[in-house]
């Protein structure tokens, strides 16, 4: 079993509704929701191109998934984190864009924003605490050779290449795409989050999201609104 601390928007919040839609999966109650046709694409094409993210539900990363260290307790890691998010005060990113990074689409910030860099530095050292070292497999999977020293030391340090520095704030609408298909899915995801683009987002709550078994979906464990 692993845990993962993400952000995301409540449940009723019209940017997760919108982002299951697009999905295909809804994170909070782990079920299934229609996609239906998006002309010129097949239901069957944004299946495939909406997999990946969808196994692990609309979420921005924080805490990248972990195993629980021997001697931590769930009980021990929901209480940590219940009492960061009362600690921690919500705030707005003044407004999010559609991202295309590298061969895969997601919505990222417009602009630059040190309190939301803050946030999620802040969040990987709080809970360093309770994860477990990462197996050799785990290491071997994120092609340690082939990043810069400075990921590399933070994949063996923290767990995860992309954490402080090199951290980039993103909700992964899909998975990594030929650049045909991503020219054709690109218009799609500017119509169905247009009324997200270029508009401030609050983050206003944290996600402690669990994976019961490596490979199964990725559901909301607790959801829990950050101080006012």
């Amino acid at each position: 079993m692993r845990y993962a601390l993400y952000f995301t928007p409540a449940q009723d919040d019209p940017l997760t509704v919108a982002a299951a839609r697009w999905l295909g999966r809804d994170a909070f109650s782990g079920g299934l929701v229609a996609q239906g046709d998006e002309p010129p694409l097949s239901s069957e094409t944004l299946r495939e191109a909406t997999a990946e993210p969808r196994r692990y539900g609309f979420h921005a990363t924080l805490k990248a998934p972990f195993a629980l260290k021997d001697g931590a307790s769930l009980t021990e890691l929901t209480e940590s984190f219940a009492s960061f998010a009362a600690e921690t005060r919500r705030f707005e990113i003044p407004s999010l864009a559609l991202g295309r990074l590298g061969a895969f689409f997601a919505l990222v910030p417009g602009q630059p924003s040190a309190e939301l860099q803050a946030f999620a530095a802040e969040a990987v050292r709080r809970f360093e605490p309770f994860r477990a070292p990462l197996s050799e497999g785990d290491i071997a999977r994120r092609k340690p050779d082939t990043l810069p020293a400075i990921q590399r030391e933070h994949l063996l340090r923290w767990g995860y290449p992309y954490v402080f520095d090199e951290f980039r704030f993103h909700m992964t609408l899909s998975g990594a795409l030929e650049p045909a298909l991503a020219d054709a899915i690109e218009p799609l995801l500017k119509t169905r989050f247009a009324s997200f683009l270029g508009k401030p987002l609050t983050v206003s709550g944290l996600a402690l999201f669990v994976e019961p078994e490596r490979g199964a979906p990725f559901t909301v464990h607790t959801w829990l609104p950050l101080a006012a």
